[in-house]
């Protein structure tokens, strides 16, 4: 059995390296030029059928040719992309209701209060828990385990 030295291992290494980025170049060059949209079909076809036919040649004139173009077709690709999740996350946003603002809950807490659902200790109980001052209890406002809400069952 042949010994492995370490020139062997780096040659190996390096040779799966230029296979690998080989590979990405040539998926590369394959989907820009089907991604492209001002590029017709028998201009895709004899692309891709050079790309096949001459590896290395068709590599090197598809970036000589068009190298600049994919750069820009690749920059507006991820700006669209960018847009588009911009739009999604405003749209999900959109959808969230906002909580409401502790003057909107002194405003129910007070309505409830003239309604007589709630009496003077609850609502002052109620007040300043929701205000953050006085000591509060485990129990909730309507003392019916609603925590949601500010009436009693």
């Amino acid at each position: 059995m042949d010994d492995i030295s370490f020139g062997d291992v780096v040659w190996s290494t390096l040779w799966f390296m230029v296979v690998f980025a080989w590979i990405w170049l040539m998926v590369s060059i394959l989907t820009d030029i089907f991604r492209d949209h001002s590029m017709n079909g028998w201009a895709k076809a004899a692309w891709t059928v050079f790309l096949i036919v001459f590896p290395w040649l068709g590599a090197l004139v598809y970036l000589v040719a068009r190298g600049r173009s994919m750069n820009a077709r690749a920059a507006e690709r991820a700006r669209q992309q960018e847009a588009q999740v911009r739009d999604y996350v405003r749209e999900q946003a959109r959808d969230v209701a906002p909580a409401p603002s502790t003057a909107d809950e002194l405003t129910k807490l007070a309505d409830l209060k003239q309604r007589g659902v709630l009496t003077e200790a609850e609502y002052d109980r109620a007040k300043a828990a929701l205000l953050g001052s006085g000591p509060t209890t485990g129990a909730s406002v309507g003392g019916n385990g609603n925590a949601a809400g500010w009436t009693r069952g």
